[in-house]
């Protein structure tokens, strides 16, 4: 009898330990679950704060191009207001030409020199002229002050200018006012 008891409590011994066993393996499987949650869940922050990095990279980038695009513009176009004010001078130089007497040549001699070297400087800084005389109308660099018909002339076409327009570095700083003819 005493080897049937000690069967039976190895069978009992078994199964305790089979329940046991079954136990842990239950409890391993929940901390692997949530240990795999917790994983799971650190890996979605990881990406979380990727993604926010490379958005700041991005917003720095072009913040930073941003910021050399204005100070190439303020260095191309920081000379408009000034360039505005000194083609006046231009403008008044060669009105003092086309009134002076032909009488006093060392005048006239010293304001064309003058004006030559002023639109000298003009270009140096590019300050371009526009003398559109005899070119086709086009309103985003001429301004009409009146039509006249013109039968020898194309409908739409500068037939004289009034007032010579200026660019700088390819930006309209005054529109060249103009004559169209218009068809007759």
């Amino acid at each position: 009898m005493s080897g049937e008891v000690d069967n039976q409590a190895q069978e009992g011994v078994l199964e305790t330990a089979a329940e046991l066993d079954e136990v842990l393996q239950e409890d391993q499987v929940e901390n692997v679950q949530e240990e795999n949650a917790e994983l799971v869940a650190a890996l979605a922050k990881v990406e979380e704060y990727k993604e926010a990095a490379l958005r700041s990279h991005a917003d720095a980038q072009n913040v930073r191009r941003r910021a050399e695009q204005d100070v190439q513009k303020a260095h191309k176009f920081g000379l408009e207001k000034f360039a505005k004010d000194i083609i006046t001078v231009a403008d008044n130089l060669e009105r003092a030409l086309a009134s002076a007497d032909s009488d006093n040549d060392a005048m006239r001699e010293g304001v064309e020199l003058t004006l030559k070297s002023l639109q000298e400087t003009l270009t140096r800084f590019e300050v371009i002229a526009l003398d559109p005389h005899g070119e086709p109308f086009n309103p985003e660099f001429h301004q009409a002050m009146t039509m006249v018909p013109n039968p020898e002339m194309e409908p739409n076409t500068v037939m004289d200018v009034i007032q010579k327009g200026y660019t700088l570095h390819g930006r309209l700083i005054r529109p060249a006012m103009v004559v169209v003819s218009s068809a007759a």
